[in-house]
């Protein structure tokens, strides 16, 4: 994610290379003015053949293809928000079940809350780890006992496996009378949401946008601004390569933009700050506990924070 001032300067927001598509898409629109340019030279010819294009039918397409991107970004969108919508449930779910524990679970030694709310915490760490394809090794070693941890990382569903062991220790405390029945099914439902959480982010992570209807518009955007120097020579004449420029970047970056947050989960520079967000969490738990907070992840050099 791009951390950004509050009121961007009109030079940063021309100029300012964080989070711009331009680092992707440079080559596609410099090749595409290149076209532009030598279209412009030869005044649309090639060879005795003169190419007799009008902008009506780019006016058309154009305004089709802007409504075909704006829909496939809208669907991109949705699904970035979705995730963080699903990561926001994990960081209030687990909120309550560290409060619930600490303060409606009878007779806990301050090791058993260690242990139940590092649990919790760890489960955040696993989960972003899931989710990017990462090795959660280091995280579960500083949050889990040695043979939890073992236990975890020995399974290829982690979550999943985490969510057990968070079960399993809520019910044997009510197993051993220290948690009433209608804390405990209240704690299983917290529990549920959880899961139903990490569902929701495998699903995103999981069913990407159709490849058909992505080449259909990787194609028809390359196409539209490959012939857009046709259509515009005999009335534009020597500003070709400048419109097409500046058209070429905007549906160029457009598609890239729907490319990179489809994914919410990676680890490109609009993608959510997973790190921030599993700090965020597991500094509410040790608040908890009074226990000192770590420095949590910083934004780099270029503004970004993972």
């Amino acid at each position: 994610m791009i951390v950004r001032p509050a009121s961007p300067s009109t030079f940063s927001l021309l100029f300012s290379m964080r989070g711009s598509v331009v680092p992707v898409v440079w080559r596609r629109v410099l090749f595409t003015v290149g076209v532009a340019v030598l279209v412009t030279v030869v005044h649309g010819t090639l060879g005795p053949l003169k190419i007799t294009l009008t902008p009506t039918p780019f006016s058309l397409i154009g305004l089709t293809l802007a409504i075909f991107l704006g829909f496939r970004n809208s669907v991109s969108y949705d699904r970035f928000w979705e995730a963080r919508k699903l990561w926001g449930e994990v960081l209030v779910v687990t909120r309550n079940l560290g409060r619930q524990t600490l303060t409606l679970v009878d007779h806990l030694e301050a090791e058993e809350k260690k242990v139940l709310l590092y649990r919790l915490a760890a489960f955040a760490h696993v989960l972003r780890h899931q989710l990017r394809g990462s090795d959660p090794s280091a995280d579960l070693a500083r949050l889990l006992p040695a043979g939890e941890c073992a236990a975890v990382l020995a399974q290829p569903n982690r979550p999943n496996m985490l969510l057990e062991r968070i079960g399993a220790a809520y019910a044997a405390l009510g197993r051993a009378g220290r948690v009433s029945p209608q804390l405990l099914a209240n704690i299983d439902e917290q529990i549920s949401l959880l899961s139903h959480a990490y569902g929701g982010c495998e699903r995103i992570r999981h069913t990407p946008i159709p490849y058909a209807y992505i080449l259909l518009l990787h194609r028809t955007v390359h196409l539209y601004c490959y012939l857009l120097p046709f259509g515009l020579v005999d009335s534009v004449g020597v500003m070709t390569p400048l419109v097409v420029g500046i058209v070429s970047y905007t549906f160029f970056g457009l598609d890239t933009l729907g490319d990179q947050i489809e994914d919410p989960f990676d680890t490109l520079p609009n993608d959510l700050p997973l790190n921030a967000l599993c700090h965020t969490i597991e500094s509410n738990l040790l608040m908890l506990l009074n226990e000192p907070l770590t420095t949590g992840p910083q934004p780099d050099a270029s503004g970004v924070l993972l």
